[in-house]
């Protein structure tokens, strides 16, 4: 039976947060749970993290969690009725004040708004479906605009501001009590949200070091700003999502597409894992099947080379969560064993730089030489199996590790099928003890064929000097 390599990322909400519904999901091709902390309170989510680390271990299989930092997130306060109607052509006025909402104005969580933007700026509010123009700023606290485009508008919805720059920073107070709490409960990656620099991850990184964190920073990219710095932030986090929401506001749509096919290549080359995420089955939500344009988009994302996809609504609040899997699995199936998907990777990243580049190009190129079955890379950080992973090989790579949070990281990364087992010190007992597993959990058969690649010394990270092949 097929293994899918393309890894699926489901948010945690209402509609999944349940044993039953966990289990289902992981059956069906969850490797990653993302816990939203822009809602939710920490009981919540402790009890969601205890909830996937209980059932992963009774389904003996890895699943990594992942905590997305609410960020620097601007929104409005409170209507009086909950939702108002925003009429195209009137004035709306959003203002620092403590104010019940009404028809012509709401209050904003953010103090400097007034002070960082001028008459002429566009503003959006909810996700973008609603745009106002700035008129003129009153008394230091108001922000007289002109609606441009309106209709319903609930409680508490975001706002977008693409054209100032803002002074607001990216790690916020909040956020630093989240990533304590996301540490002291395991968490495996911490998402940052609103990345605007390099100095950005760098700071979320001295925070997790000076907790003696292991989890991996991943960065998403959704201002202007970040796609200006993108080459030094991706060489300074873990890993990227490529979050399509408000990045969409931030530059024009057209654009999206073009910026989430240079990250997804970026990555690729560097050996980063990459998210492609928000909206891919979007309308799954509310009912039991996709749009034709969302399961073309969810393919060519895994086309363009994207370690995981994402589901948001689909699986936090959508009706039909465990269909919404299912049928990112078969996509993924069914782009992955194409003729066009193994043949323009093939062609991908072929200019050697380094010793690690020829090993791990040179890994997969032998498993097609020699038939192989899978290629195995030791590894105890996930260096070796990321690097092979670049290449995107079209047989398994299992991982054999002894360090249970590598298990649970390289669940994100694309084609990557981690194995938990005891420590090796030298590459006789760490082959076999490979080939041992390998037939136990039947991943191969007697007679199969499979590279083995690794760095040696085993105890030091960022190496491959060892590429070895190997009958069963």
């Amino acid at each position: 039976m097929y293994r899918k390599h393309t890894k699926i990322v489901a948010t945690v909400g209402p509609a999944s947060n349940h044993d039953q519904i966990v289990k289902q999901l992981i059956k069906k091709g969850v490797n990653v749970f993302r816990l939203n902390f822009s809602h939710g309170d920490y009981r919540q989510h402790e009890e969601s993290i205890d909830r996937i680390r209980r059932i992963s271990r009774q389904l003996k299989l890895p699943v990594a969690i992942l905590q997305d930092l609410g960020g620097p997130k601007i929104r409005i306060g409170d209507f009086a009725d909950k939702e108002i109607n925003l009429l195209a052509g009137r004035t709306f006025i959003l203002t620092t004040r403590q104010v019940v909402g009404r028809q012509d104005i709401v209050s904003l969580n953010y103090k400097k708004l007034p002070q960082e933007v001028k008459a002429g700026d566009i503003l959006f509010l909810d996700d973008g479906k609603k745009k106002l123009k700035v008129e003129a700023i009153k008394n230091k606290t108001d922000i007289i605009c002109r609606v441009l485009v309106g209709g319903r508008i609930k409680s508490r919805r975001g706002l977008n501001a693409p054209d100032p720059l803002l002074s607001i920073r990216s790690l916020t107070p909040k956020d630093r009590r989240d990533v304590l709490f996301g540490l002291k409960h395991g968490v495996d990656f911490i998402a940052m949200s609103f990345v605007r620099s390099r100095s950005d991850i760098e700071s979320l990184r001295r925070l997790v070091d000076s907790q003696k964190g292991r989890a991996k920073i991943i960065a998403k990219i959704e201002t202007k700003e970040a796609i200006e710095d993108l080459d030094n932030i991706i060489a300074a986090a873990d890993g990227v999502m490529v979050a399509r929401g408000d990045l969409a506001i931030e530059i024009p749509a057209e654009d999206v597409p073009v910026v989430q096919k240079d990250i997804i290549a970026k990555c690729n080359q560097t050996g980063r894992p990459v998210i492609t995420a928000t909206q891919m089955l979007g309308s799954m939500a509310l009912q039991p099947f996709p749009t034709r344009a969302e399961v073309n988009d969810v393919a060519n994302a895994i086309f363009d080379g994207t370690d995981a996809v994402m589901l948001s609504e689909e699986t936090a609040t959508g009706l039909y969560p465990i269909l919404a899997v299912e049928l990112m699995q078969r996509i993924a199936c069914r782009i992955e064993q194409t003729t066009f998907h193994e043949d323009r990777l093939s062609r991908e990243h072929l200019s050697f730089k380094s010793v690690v580049d020829a090993f791990s190009y040179a890994a997969i190129n032998m498993t097609h030489e020699i038939n192989g079955r899978a290629i195995v890379a030791l590894s105890r950080s996930g260096y070796t199996a990321r690097m092979v992973a670049r290449y995107r090989p079209s047989v398994p790579l299992l991982v054999l590790t002894p360090e249970e949070i590598t298990y649970r990281q390289l669940a994100l990364t694309y084609a990557c099928y981690p194995v938990l087992v005891p420590p090796f010190n030298t590459t006789k007992k760490a082959v076999a003890i490979a080939k041992k597993t390998l037939l136990k959990k039947g991943l191969v058969a007697k007679g199969d064929q499979v590279i083995i690649i690794a760095g040696i010394p085993f105890n030091v990270s960022g190496s491959i000097n060892l590429l070895l092949a190997e009958k069963i």
